[in-house]
């Protein structure tokens, strides 16, 4: 198996964006065209790469667990008193990231195809495009944690510069805030890399080190370090390993986004073009999730067994607030941005539960919601292009007017609000599963946060089916009267060569789950024994 087939997934974003620097300004199309071949490729390569895969049963910490690995010493300096400075360009999958590589490539794609009939500043806008696909790649197969932060905090100037110059009305309020809500996660996050830098040392040079597996192993820490569990050093009055995890935590729950640090992700959707809502909600918000369940669990696991009781609230308040929030919008597309916040609340609970079932239910929701979300606000943005309004009382009969779009609205719905036989059920499923269980395995959450994440799927099915009825049935009666209504034309050729790949997707993992499951499982098995020991 070749090793460098992982970082030629990575860098081949940048190449093309390197490419496309040659390439003269007037010619806009060539932009699109060398996006959409790239795109391609990472999507046939990452498919290979996703086929080749082969789970293996091996401990979190263990290097063989890892496939497609490519490790080399990157950075190298002599720091007197304090050591040997050791940085490596150390990437690898397992089952917990081998599926969002997939999936990245997948609403990359789709966010190009979306992308078609940009024409402000062309050769920005995709060289933009594909930066930020290298930063996404990298996030999900660091395996170095100085790596990981550099890939991490690179995805922010993508973001910002997307939102803030491509954006709607309000595009830079958004993007500020979008920016320092995410800045502010990270900055804490460096200070706690730092400090697990000087904890751990490599067990075979005897140097610090910045490798996460070795991080995850409690025989690497130096035992009167400061994330030492032995130590068991406090600040700001609380144990250091405790604090630690908070930190990470609070960074990537803002990246979820769990309540009450959702707040950007609203105005971050709204105010963001089609292709960039399609990458916030398909693949941003599953860093979050992924960071979680990479860093904050597998290093600080013995915080993760004393915060489980609470990470599961969180995740039941962001399953019912967000609900709640996305029945009273009038917005369609924060409607959607709202029903994230709730979806991603399944995500959250199923961490918390420790569970097998949970946890593997928890990274299937987040690859279900991946592309189902990238297909809603892909839809929405196919209403948005033809009228320029998004307000569901401005809309109704639109079965009769645009009854291909009507069926993928339809079936995105249903899929989205976990109707059996779509991938979001059986994610769902497995989270209620595996909360309801966990009282009974390790006592850690009592089975009322179950049945009050199961009243969010009832929740969801209420706005879906109230905003399905409201505006693609009864009359036709729009705002813009006539000239909406010649405006309002069915899903071209192109929009749905986009759906159909989605939508198939998400029934296939719906009927045939194994596709997925089988690959994540054995990681889940290794993380769960590690944080709970059984």
């Amino acid at each position: 198996m070749n090793p460098h087939l992982l970082t030629i997934l990575i860098f081949l974003p940048l190449a093309a964006a390197t490419s496309m620097l040659l390439v003269p300004s007037a010619k806009k199309a060539a932009y699109k065209y060398m996006a959409l071949t790239t795109g391609l490729l990472q999507l046939v390569l990452s498919g290979a790469m996703y086929h080749l895969f082969h789970p293996k049963g091996a401990g979190i910490t263990d290097e063989r667990l890892y496939q497609f690995v490519d490790h080399v010493p990157w950075i190298r300096l002599d720091m007197g008193s304090l050591g040997r400075l050791e940085i490596d360009y150390f990437i690898g999958v397992d089952g917990l990231s081998m599926p969002f590589l997939f999936l990245t490539s997948l609403v990359m794609l789709i966010a190009i195809g979306a992308s078609w009939h940009v024409q402000k500043r062309v050769k920005g806008y995709f060289i933009l495009l594909m930066v930020l696909d290298m930063a996404v790649m990298g996030v999900f197969s660091a395996l170095d944690f100085f790596l990981f932060y550099i890939f991490y905090e690179l995805m922010l100037l993508p973001l910002y510069f997307l939102i803030g110059i491509w954006g709607g009305a309000r595009r830079e309020y958004a993007a500020i805030k979008f920016f320092l809500y995410t800045l502010f996660g990270s900055v804490f996050m460096l200070l706690i890399i730092v400090g697990l830098y000087f904890s751990v040392i490599n067990p075979e040079t005897g140097a610090h080190t910045f490798n996460m597996l070795h991080m995850m192993d409690a025989a690497n820490y130096v035992p009167d370090s400061l994330f030492s569990a032995i130590a068991q050093r406090e600040l700001f009055g609380m144990p250091a390993r405790l604090l630690g995890f908070i930190v990470l935590f609070i960074a990537f729950a803002i990246k979820v986004p769990i309540v009450p640090l959702h707040t950007w992700l609203p105005d971050a959707h709204v105010e963001a073009p089609t292709p960039v809502s399609i990458i916030l909600a398909g693949i941003l918000l599953k860093i979050g999730g992924y960071g979680i369940l990479r860093v904050c669990l597998s290093i600080f696991p013995d915080a993760a067994l004393q915060s489980a009781w609470w990470l599961g609230l969180i995740g039941v308040v962001s399953i019912t607030y967000g609900a709640l929030v996305a029945l009273a919008q009038r917005d369609l597309k924060r409607m959607i941005a709202y029903s994230s916040v709730s979806h991603m609340g399944f995500v959250l609970l199923g961490i918390a539960s420790l569970t097998a079932a949970g946890t593997a239910g928890a990274v299937f929701q987040m690859i279900s919601h991946g592309f189902l979300s990238a297909a809603l606000f892909f839809l929405v943005g196919m209403l948005y292009d033809r009228v320029h309004d998004r307000d569901i009382y401005h809309f109704r009969g639109l079965a009769s007017l645009m009854p291909r779009f009507t069926v993928f609205v339809a079936i995105a719905f249903f899929a989205s609000l976990g109707l059996p036989g779509f991938s979001a059920f059986i994610g769902e499923a497995f989270v209620i599963i595996g909360a309801f269980n966990a009282e009974s395995i390790h006592g850690l959450l009592p089975r009322w946060m179950a049945i009050s994440g199961s009243v969010g799927i009832l929740l969801s099915a209420a706005y879906f089916l109230w905003t399905l009825q409201r505006m693609f049935f009864g009359q036709p009666r729009l705002k813009g009267g006539v000239e909406w209504a010649a405006a309002l034309s069915d899903a071209s050729p192109r929009e749905t060569l986009i759906m159909v790949p989605m939508l198939a997707l998400a029934f296939l993992l719906g009927i045939y789950p194994a596709l997925a499951l089988d690959n994540i499982n054995a990681s889940v098995l290794a993380l769960v024994e590690l944080v709970t020991g059984n």
